[in-house]
């Protein structure tokens, strides 16, 4: 054992050397020169000055020749002294902008046509080349041979590139040196292949070769195209103090000593830097970690005290939310650097929260561009009135942005004795600091009785138990009742340096949650109010995300939608939402997606929404069995729409029976189906309480007046203090046809026959005389007014005859019906005589607390008697309108307006939604 050991000591120490020895040659920055000669140009003005203090000793007679040395020396030194200032223009590009030969050369054509006077540019190591260099890491302490073949897949990546952009003694040098470092690869990973372990530096110095190279290539393709440029390794530059193994300090004030070195000796106007790596102060090699390259940029903007440091990568810049979660996301043109900060910090694509810290001390700004969509201007992150001035795109609201942490859990420590306890909250959070658990979010309330926090769910099994370990005196004693653990949690942000006293905003936050039926478990508000953080169902994260957007105006109110009952009425409905689609997304910001559509037999499903203009075909081509389970569950369960309604087109009792449970699940339900309204008392009762007790809608405006708004103006009446006194109308469209229709001489079997051939009937016109459906419409309006009654203690007034009440079909009854003539006729004559017209009416005696459905007689004069058609009216008796009620009239049936009605709902949910009104 101890001979191994020895062996691997004297391996890893050889290896040291080696990596030392690499790195001195690797840094050595070639010259201008197409030979790549090993003495830099600035070589001249040393031995300038040497030359001037030596004839300066030699004779005093010299005063002359010597001034004129020493301003030549001054002049040289000011040559090569680094500027500093708005000359510099920094960029960054990330691995997937180099990923190509082809993709270097394009940011070459960038960095050419940049027309700043002097660049610094910050590249990455190509595409996937440093998840490959951690690999060869992995498998050579893992003592896996294929290392070597993998080392192989590295050197011809880059060989095969180095090809296809260079040739002659650009192609010659960069191969040698490629060659050297591979071979010094090989040697140093197969020392680490006999330890079978690696340091965090031989790792660090292995991983940064991928910058190294790519700095290389591209620093070679600048100057083919006649540019003067230098490639930097910043090891040689940037310092960095160590605090953690995921995090490092620069030391500013050390790196902008060596950098003006550095550049003293190799003067350029472009300059191409490897991001990622650094050194620490004992010039032991080390990296950035993860997103170091941007960090790297960041450093060297403040270093140079840039104008502009510009983020290179393959989005259009800075999004408002995450596009794949919130599909209308737009790009912000600014953020404030808190605002970047904050987004970044929970999970936004912007920057690592560190890289904005160096610019922001100098007010650098940094710009977000797409190497991939030149014309995008991108997302500028600099102070708040310098973003203000230049965004011509400027949003009223006070956010900014969203953003979301997934896969998170709450833990809850809670007991009556910690109240007033100084240091418990320390005990908590040492506990989860020694297991090294990140805490992301904390909550509290000020009664001390709990303290909240987030960890990621990876880490809280070994938070729990550190915590029931550290407080188990306390358990036992019943100081603190639990440790709780809420696994499955989200956390979103929402974030806005104008939310700062700005009043409304939480209102307006909880508000979209609270509509979209999400629970929301902790909430977290820091006093500068640049952030409000709440936690979440992570099965909620999304319809939250997108509740929030598009409550706060930055995209469409958007409510996924199911129609159940394409028949007449439903089928109308559709084509009226097919022809105003356009129009309410761009006036009015509203989407309504159809996501299923279905029948008694057949129902269609989409992911995304139906293409209304081919409902019908598609309906026939690609309909499945209908399962109204599978159909409710399918338009609810799509995560991307955070508003669910269904619309009920049918006169189905089952459907009817199913809206409860639809609200308790958080789904709006919209109907011109009268059976759940007009159903069994208790049933309504309990679904009225749910609907008031909720956010989530019930409308049923079409349930009385089809397009009328018969309900909206009964409720209007009370809500602003009036009282009901009677409701009497003509509720039916048909009777209203058929009365206004039973004149002369003409019988009534007549003028049904006719009703029912235009088409103004059911298909069994006793489903219009037997007075139902009229008895139905008084009862939901009684309701309404707050009379406790069921459908069976209303009086109807049935126009069938009882004889054929039992008659098998609707063409037998049509058949019979003329024999039972005379009575009506009889009626009307009598009605006639006295300068009265029959009329079938509806009434609410709301004194008497009852209703009733009958065949009455009213003077010609009546506002009843002056209808034509199928119209319908309705006149409300109250304590304001007492002399003369006050009348709704209109075209009370037919699909067109029916189909109107619930549309009108539609829009009314919208607008409740957050839509703009």
């Amino acid at each position: 054992m101890a001979f191994s050991a020895s062996i691997s000591s004297r391996v890893l120490q050889s290896s040291a050397a080696l990596a030392h020895h690499n790195r001195t040659k690797i840094s050595r920055p070639p010259s201008q020169c197409r030979s790549f000669s090993p003495l830099p140009p600035v070589s001249f003005p040393s031995k300038r000055i040497a030359f001037g203090q030596q004839r300066k000793r030699e004779s005093s007679n010299s005063h002359i020749l010597a001034s004129v040395t020493d301003i030549s020396v001054e002049k040289s030194m000011e040559e090569f002294q680094l500027p500093e200032g708005d000359l510099w223009s920094v960029h960054k590009f990330g691995g997937t902008c180099v990923g190509s030969s082809e993709r270097i050369k394009n940011v070459a054509e960038i960095i050419i046509k940049d027309d700043t006077e002097r660049k610094l540019v910050v590249v990455s190591a190509m595409s996937k080349v440093t998840d490959m260099m951690y690999d060869l890491i992995f498998k050579a302490q893992s003592r896996d041979d294929s290392y070597v073949s993998a080392v192989d897949a590295v050197f011809e990546k880059h060989r095969s590139t180095a090809h296809d952009l260079l040739d002659g003694d650009e192609l010659a040098g960069f191969l040698s040196r490629l060659h050297d470092d591979i071979h010094n690869l090989k040697a140093m990973l197969r020392a680490i292949n006999i330890a079978g372990h690696a340091t965090e530096s031989f790792s660090d110095f292995v991983v940064g070769h991928g910058e190294l190279w790519t700095a290389q290539l591209l620093a070679a393709v600048v100057r083919k195209n006649g540019m003067d440029c230098q490639w930097m390794d910043t090891r040689d530059v940037l310092i960095v103090n160590p605090t953690s193994s995921n995090q490092v300090d620069p030391d500013f004030l050390e790196s902008e000593k060596k950098l003006k070195k550095w550049y003293s000796q190799n003067p350029s106007k472009t300059v191409i830097a490897t991001g990622f790596i650094a050194s620490t102060p004992d010039n032991i090699p080390t990296t950035l970690k993860r997103d170091g390259s941007d960090f790297s940029a960041a450093i060297m903007g403040a270093v140079l005290r840039a104008r502009q440091v510009t983020i290179w990568t393959d989005v259009d810049g800075v999004y408002s939310a995450d596009p794949r979660k919130v599909s209308e996301a737009v790009i912000l043109r600014t953020l404030s650097y808190q605002e970047a900060w904050e987004m970044s910090y929970f999970g936004a694509n912007v920057l690592h929260p560190r890289t904005i810290i160096p610019v922001m001390r100098y007010d650098i700004p940094i710009v977000i561009r797409n190497i991939f969509n030149l014309s995008a201007p991108g997302t500028m992150i600099c102070r708040p009135f310098v973003c203000e001035n230049e965004d011509d795109q400027i949003v009223d609201t006070p956010v900014k942005g969203f953003a979301t942490i997934d896969n998170l859990a709450l833990v809850n420590v809670e007991g009556t004795g910690m109240a007033g306890v100084p240091g418990t909250a320390n005990a908590i959070f040492g506990a989860v600091k020694d297991v090294g658990a990140n805490v992301i979010m904390i909550s509290q309330a000020s009664s001390e009785h709990s303290v909240c926090f987030a960890v990621p769910e990876k880490e809280v099994k070994a938070v729990a138990e550190a915590l029931q370990s550290r407080f188990r005196e306390a358990l036992n004693a019943g100081r603190l009742s639990q440790v709780a653990i809420i696994p499955n949690c989200s956390i979103l942000a929402t974030v806005g340096q104008k939310m700062a006293s700005t009043p409304g905003v939480s209102a307006t936050l909880f508000n979209a949650l609270a509509k979209a039926n999400i629970n929301v478990r902790a909430i977290a508000q820091g006093c500068s109010e640049y952030n409000i953080t709440v936690v979440v169902k992570r099965e909620d994260c999304i319809r939250a995300l997108r509740a929030v957007h598009s409550r706060f105006y930055l995209s469409r109110t958007t409510i996924a939608m199911g129609i159940i009952g394409p028949g007449l009425i439903g089928g109308t409905l559709l084509d009226q939402l097919r022809d105003q689609a356009a129009v309410l997304k761009e006036e009015f910001n509203i989407d309504l997606r159809v996501m299923g559509i279905t029948g008694s037999r057949n129902m269609l499903l989409s992911d995304s929404g139906i293409d209304l203009l081919r409902w019908r075909e598609l309906l026939k081509e690609k309909g499945e069995v209908a399962d109204l389970n599978k159909f409710t569950q399918h338009v609810h369960g799509n995560h991307f729409f955070p508003n669910t309604a269904l619309v009920d087109c049918t006169a189905d009792s089952h459907v009817a029976s199913c809206y409860r449970d639809w609200l308790c699940k958080g789904i709006h339900v919209i109907t011109p189906n009268k059976k759940a309204n007009s159903g069994p008392l208790d049933q309504y009762l309990k679904l009225r309480a749910l609907q008031r007790k909720s956010y989530t809608h019930y409308f049923y405006e079409a349930t009385v007046g089809a397009g009328l708004p018969i309900i909206s103006t009964l409720r209007g009446l009370l809500e602003t203090g009036d009282k009901i006194l009677r409701i009497e109308g003509i509720f039916s469209g048909t009777l209203s046809y058929l009365f206004n229709n039973f004149i002369g001489t003409r019988s009534f079997s007549e003028v049904v026959a006719e009703a029912k051939e235009a088409g103004y009937t059911e298909p069994d016109p006793r489903d219009d005389l037997s007075g139902t459906d009229v008895a139905r419409k008084v009862i939901i309006l009684a309701r309404e007014s707050g009379l406790k009654l069921e459908l069976s203690d209303l009086p109807v007034h049935s126009l069938v005859p009882e004889p054929l009440r039992a008659c098998a079909s609707a063409e037998e009854f049509m058949k019979q019906l003329p024999q039972f003539d005379q009575e009506l006729s009889k009626e009307r004559q009598e009605a006639e005589d006295a300068g009265e017209v029959l009329r079938y009416v509806g009434v609410v005696d709301a004194v008497n607390r009852k209703g009733m459905v009958q065949l009455r007689r009213y003077k010609k004069d009546h506002p009843f008697a002056q209808l034509s058609g199928s119209d319908n009216i309705i006149a409300f008796t109250t304590t304001r309108y007492k002399e003369q009620p006050l009348i709704v009239r209109g075209p009370g049936a037919g699909a067109q307006v029916t189909a109107g009605g619930i549309f009108s709902d539609i829009l009314r949910l919208a607008s409740y939604l957050g839509a703009p009104s």
